[in-house]
C-alpha cells in the first residue's frame, strides 16, 4: 500500500451504497476448492489479454498498434486488482489509482455509476501516470449492483498541450501540458456525451488519431464487461468473486514468503538523474534521487525522502500514486518472483500488500498541484533502477548492473492541407550484466516494455526517413558479464518539422557492480558529420528542423558485472566478430588478444591477464 502525507478515501460513500455485499474468502463456508479457483484465475487472465489484442487490432497510432504503449486490468468494487494483461508495466501498474481517482472525484461531486458509463480519466494528481496516459474506466454490474470494473489505459499521441506531442519539457504547470479530464462520463448510462467528446476533439491536434483510440480503448474495456458477465453465468457471481479474492490472498503469501527469506535490514542507492542541463539554474541541471529499502520481516519499506525537492514550473516531477508506486512494486515483484525461478504468480492487489512506499509531499516523487509532471517516464525508471541497486545489495544474484535509460521523441508538422501529424519515437535502452549472462541489447527497459516501431511503420506513415539504426560498437559496460548495448537511431526529416527529446543518461552512465565497469553515456548530435554538426543536450523542447536535417539518437549501453578480465575469452571473440567491440578494445580491456585471423592467442591473453 502507499503511504502518503495527505491521505484521501479510497471509496466513496456513493460508491459503496451501490456496491455488491462483501464476500470473505476465509470463511470456511464460502471457500472455492482449487481447481475451480485456478480456472477462474486464468479465465480472468484470458479476458485481460483479449481486452489487449482488442485494442492493439482497433488502434489507429503507433504507438499503441506497433509499441502495445498500452494496459488492461480488471478490478474488483472496491478497486482492488484481479489481473491484468501482458503489456507495458507503467501503464498497467496504475490502473487501480485510476480507479481510486475516479471514486474520489466521483464522491467529491456527488455522482455515481450507472449501468452502461464510460468514464475517461488522465489526472496524475487523481491517479494517472501523466496526462497523456488516458483512462477508460467501465463499471461492471451484477444484479442491479456495482461489482467491479473494466479499465484500459493508453498513451495518445496529442492531448492539447501548448505545443504539439507528448514529449514536452518546457511547461510551467498540469493546467498547461494537456486537457485536464476528471473522471469524465463521455458515456452517461448508455447515452454518449456528444458535447464532451467534441470538447475534446476540438483541443486536439490529431483528432481522428486520438479519438479513434479512444473508441478503441471503450471497445477493449466493453470486452473486458460482456465476458465477466459470461464468467458470472458460468461460474456465478459469488464463486467468481471469492476466487478473485483467494488469488489475492495467494500472491500477497508468495511475495512476503520471499521477503521473508531476505536478511532484515536497509539498503540504499543514490544517484542522479540528467535535469535541464543548459539550464542557468542550479537546482534544475542534476536532480539527486534516493531509495532507502528496509526489509522488515515480510515486509519492505521504500522511503524516498532524500530525493530533491519537486521543480515547479519544469515536467519531471513524477506522479506518486500513478508512476513512483509502480517503479518501485515492478522491481521488487519481478526481483523476487523471477519466472525463471517461480511459476508464475499473478500480478494483483494481493503484490501490493507486503510493500510501502513513502515519499513527503512536495519533492521531485511527490509533487503538489499543479507541478507540471508529463516528462516524468526518465526519471521514474531512474527510480526503479536505484530500487534495483539497492536490492542488489541483498540479493545480487537476482538482480543485473546498472541500465541505459530510454529517449521519447515526438516528431510533429503541419501538412500541405494545414493538418497537423504527430509521431512518438521510443529509442531502446539496455540493461546491465547479470551474474550469469550479458545484460540485454537494445530493448525497453524496466517499466516501459513497450515494443520497436518498424521503420516500414514509421517511413508509410509520416515524413521522416530512419537514415542508420544500429548497435554501438566499443561503447558496451566492461565485465565479466558485459552490459547490453544500446541503440544509433538516425532520423531525417522529409518535410519541415517539429522536435523534442525527453533523454537521460547523457551525463551519467550506467552504474557497474561486483568490480564491472560504468557503461556509456548516451548522446543526440544534430547533422552529424557535416559542418552543422552539434552535440546536444539530452532534452530537446519542440526545435525546428528544416528539410534534409538529421538528428542522431544513441542509447546508454548497460553497465558490466564482474571483472572484465574473467569474461570467457571466446566471448569476447565473439563480440568482436559481431562488430561490438574492437580488437584494441578487447586487448586493453578485457585482456584478450587476437590473432590476425581472430582467433584467441591464448598464451599472449594469459600473459596479459597476468
Amino acid at each position: 500500500m502507499a503511504e502518503v502525507h495527505e491521505t484521501r478515501n479510497l471509496t466513496g460513500t456513493d460508491v459503496r451504497q451501490q456496491t455488491a455485499p462483501r464476500l470473505e474468502v476465509d470463511d470456511p463456508d464460502r471457500r472455492v476448492d482449487p481447481i475451480t479457483q485456478q480456472v477462474i484465475s486464468g479465465s480472468l487472465v484470458n479476458i485481460c489479454d483479449e481486452m489487449g489484442h482488442k485494442l492493439t487490432r482497433m488502434s489507429y497510432s503507433s504507438i499503441i498498434r506497433e509499441s502495445e504503449d498500452f494496459g488492461c486490468a480488471l478490478l474488483d468494487e472496491q478497486g482492488r486488482q484481479l489481473c491484468e494483461t501482458d503489456s507495458t508495466p507503467l501503464q498497467m501498474g496504475p490502473i487501480p489509482a485510476y480507479v481510486e481517482g475516479v471514486i474520489e472525484v466521483f464522491d467529491e461531486r456527488g455522482e455515481v455509476f450507472r449501468p452502461g458509463d464510460v468514464v475517461l480519466h488522465n489526472d496524475p494528481y487523481y491517479g494517472a501516470s501523466h496526462a497523456p496516459d488516458f483512462g477508460i474506466v467501465v463499471p461492471i454490474f451484477h444484479g442491479g449492483e456495482l461489482t467491479g470494473f473494466s479499465v484500459t489505459t493508453a498513451h495518445h499521441l496529442d492531448v492539447g498541450a501548448d505545443k504539439p506531442g507528448t514529449c514536452i519539457i518546457d511547461t510551467i504547470d498540469a493546467y498547461s501540458e494537456s486537457i485536464r479530464l476528471d473522471a469524465l462520463k463521455i458515456v452517461d448510462d448508455g447515452v454518449r456525451n456528444e458535447a464532451a467528446w467534441q470538447l475534446i476533439a476540438d483541443n486536439i491536434r490529431v483528432p481522428d488519431m486520438v479519438m479513434g483510440d479512444i473508441e478503441a480503448q471503450i471497445s477493449a474495456a466493453r470486452v473486458g464487461v460482456d465476458r465477466m458477465h459470461e464468467l458470472f453465468e458460468e461460474y456465478g457471481h459469488d464463486t467468481v468473486k471469492l476466487a478473485g479474492q483467494a488469488m489475492m490472498n495467494y500472491s500477497e503469501e508468495r511475495l512476503r514468503r520471499e521477503i521473508e527469506r531476505l536478511p532484515d535490514g536497509t539498503y540504499s542507492a543514490e544517484g542522479h538523474i540528467d535535469g535541464f542541463l543548459d539550464s542557468p539554474d542550479p537546482n534544475e541541471r542534476d536532480v539527486f534521487l534516493a531509495v532507502d529499502l528496509e526489509v522488515d520481516g515480510s515486509e519492505i519499506r521504500v522511503d524516498l525522502s532524500r530525493c530533491d525537492g519537486q521543480i515547479d514550473n519544469r515536467p519531471i516531477n513524477m506522479p506518486f500514486k500513478g508512476t513512483v508506486i509502480p517503479a518501485v512494486l515492478l522491481v521488487i515483484r519481478s526481483t523476487l518472483l523471477d519466472t525463471e525461478e517461480h511459476e508464475l504468480v499473478p500480478q494483483n492487489n494481493g503484490i501490493t500488500r507486503p510493500v510501502s512506499v513513502h515519499a513527503p509531499k512536495g519533492t521531485i516523487v511527490n509533487p503538489r498541484f499543479p507541478a507540471p509532471t508529463i516528462a516524468r517516464f526518465c526519471p521514474g525508471n531512474r527510480i526503479a533502477d536505484l530500487t534495483l541497486k539497492a536490492l542488489a545489495e541483498v540479493v545480487p544474484e537476482k538482480t543485473c548492473a546498472g541500465i541505459g535509460n530510454l529517449k521519447v521523441s515526438t516528431f510533429s508538422g503541419v501538412t500541405e492541407d494545414d493538418e497537423y501529424w504527430v509521431y512518438m519515437d521510443i529509442s531502446s535502452g539496455s540493461y546491465g550484466g547479470r551474474p550469469a549472462k550479458d545484460g540485454l541489447d537494445a530493448v525497453d527497459t524496466l517499466y516501459a516494455n513497450t515494443r520497436n516501431n518498424p521503420i516500414e511503420d514509421i517511413e508509410s506513415h509520416y515524413p521522416l526517413r530512419v537514415s542508420r539504426y544500429e548497435l554501438r560498437e566499443d561503447s558496451e559496460g566492461a565485465g565479466r558479464n558485459r552490459g547490453g548495448i544500446g541503440t544509433i537511431r538516425e532520423m531525417e526529416f522529409v518535410t519541415p518539422a517539429r522536435v523534442s527529446i525527453e533523454g537521460d543518461g547523457n551525463k551519467y552512465p550506467p552504474w557497474g557492480f561486483d568490480g564491472g565497469r560504468d557503461g556509456t553515456t548516451g548522446r543526440i548530435i544534430l547533422d552529424p558529420g557535416t559542418d552543422g554538426e552539434r552535440r546536444l543536450t539530452s532534452k530537446l523542447e519542440n526545435r525546428s528542423m528544416d528539410v534534409g536535417q538529421r538528428l542522431r539518437l544513441v542509447g546508454p549501453c548497460g553497465g558490466g558485472w564482474g571483472d572484465p578480465t574473467e569474461r570467457d575469452p571466446e566471448k569476447v571473440r565473439a563480440d568482436v566478430l559481431d562488430g561490438l567491440v574492437g580488437v584494441e578494445r578487447a586487448r586493453e580491456v578485457y585482456g584478450v588478444a587476437l590473432t590476425d585471423d581472430l582467433e584467441v592467442d591464448e598464451e599472449e591473453t594469459r600473459r596479459l591477464r597476468g
